[in-house]
């Protein structure tokens, strides 16, 4: 097999993982780990490498839930727990997703209005619009490759980081060596690191797409249960680790740049979009007006993102709620054959839009999200490896003991940093 052909099947594979590690650098972890490298330079360079093993097992493990299943994540939990337990897990995501929304959007407005005078409030409203247009009224096939493609938008980054001099040996010995510090500020930061690297709606959103993926190519079922080889489990598993590798080089890249530019140069608060769209000057450096166009730069990332990560959080939310009521869901099925899972969709996203307008700034609700995020999926995490270790459940494709060890230790790792967080607060 040539290397044109095996890039093409590549291609073919990627799908789901591929597409939440890309929403997962949305705006709110634009924002996150830009502050972070503002902040603390270099200081938390390691949690990008540190995270990929687990935040891969995770995502993992929630592909594995849904295709084994041929069901979304919250409709395994319904069937194997109490209800109480399923009605809690959707309130948290929901109203998590609708404020991570809310965030996004006003992001997504706030970027655009560093290169094109257009009123907040109408920037707003266009997005919104577009959004769920092309949620409603596109079908999954088509939506997917979008997704696919907006993941393009962040590639800014990583080409930034070779434009400027770099102190390589210091960044060698951060992105290796763990620094810590048992102070509010680096622990709320850090917990919202976690928060947008491991996120509740990745969860919901990568085990319903699994099953959207199915009923795409068709998948035999066998006693109401999908027919799965090796091979597709495997596919599932390479998807995955490419779109969370993506993801936390994308991670990795954003905080190098940030710490480079900003936090070398005194900048260590981001408060508005235009500082940190400046972390992109070096990028452009050689044409005249270099801070314009580094602009344009970090408006196409934040609102190729957005337009990426809206839909994700909205459409997991509606997952979680369709599956809990038994609602008729996913993208593949027409508005007249689904008005509750579109019906959450558009009510997630009006009230996420109505955010914006009660005096929030846009980037610090960005970082308070993520940290939100990073409390939340911490009960979730729980029932996730109660769920993909169960042999009844899961049979032959149960988790073994490396995705065990993974998930349990994110779940408590990230547990111990938001109550750390939450100690230091209170001192």
């Amino acid at each position: 097999m040539n290397k044109n052909n095996k890039f093409k099947k590549i291609l073919k594979i990627l799908g789901p993982g591929l597409i939440t590690g890309a929403a997962d650098d949305d705006p709110s972890g634009i924002a996150t780990y830009s502050q972070t490298g503002a902040q603390f330079g270099y200081g938390q360079l390691w949690t990008a490498l540190f995270m990929l093993p687990f935040q891969t097992a995770v995502q993992e493990a929630c592909a594995r839930i849904g295709a084994v299943n041929g069901k979304g994540l919250v409709a395994v939990i319904k069937e194997h727990y109490s209800k109480k337990i399923v009605y809690a897990v959707c309130l948290l995501v929901l109203i998590a997703n609708t404020i991570n929304i809310g965030a996004d959007l006003g992001a997504m407005a706030a970027a655009t209005q560093l290169v094109i005078p257009i009123d907040f409030t109408i920037l707003c409203l266009a997005f919104t619009v577009l959004i769920l247009v092309l949620e409603i009224f596109t079908s999954y096939k088509v939506y997917a490759n979008i997704l696919k493609w907006l993941a393009l938008a962040l590639i800014s980054y990583p080409l930034t980081i070779f434009l400027v001099q770099q102190p390589w040996s210091t960044i060698l010995r951060s992105t290796f060596v763990p620094h810590f510090e048992f102070s509010f500020a680096f622990l709320f930061i850090i917990t919202g690191v976690l928060g947008t690297t491991i996120s509740p709606y990745m969860f919901f959103w990568q085990a319903s797409e699994e099953v959207e993926e199915e009923k795409e190519r068709r998948i035999k079922r066998i006693n109401g249960m999908p027919a799965l080889t090796t091979k597709f489990i495997r596919n599932i598993r390479i998807d995955t680790f490419i779109g969370m590798l993506f993801s936390e080089i994308v991670t990795w890249s954003i905080i190098v740049v940030a710490a480079t530019v900003l936090h070398q140069n005194g900048i260590t608060n981001i408060e508005t979009s235009a500082q940190a769209a400046s972390a992109l000057e070096p990028l452009v450096k050689s044409f005249p007006n270099a801070g314009y166009l580094a602009k344009i730069l970090f408006s196409i990332g934040v609102v190729g993102l957005g337009l990426l990560s809206v839909p994700v959080l909205s459409g997991s939310a509606s997952y979680a709620i369709s599956e809990a009521l038994e609602w008729k869901e996913g993208f593949s099925l027409k508005l007249k054959k689904a008005h509750g899972f579109y019906g959450v969709i558009v009510i997630a996203t009006l009230v996420g839009l109505m955010i914006n307008f009660i005096g929030i700034d846009p980037v610090k609700a960005l970082v308070f999200t993520a940290v939100i995020n990073g409390v939340v999926a911490v009960p979730l995490l729980f029932l996730i490896a109660k769920i993909a270790q169960d042999e009844k459940i899961m049979g032959q494709h149960k988790s073994g003991l490396l995705s065990r060890s993974l998930v349990w230790t994110t779940m408590f790792g990230m547990g111990l940093a938001a109550i750390a967080m939450l100690v230091t607060f209170a001192r």
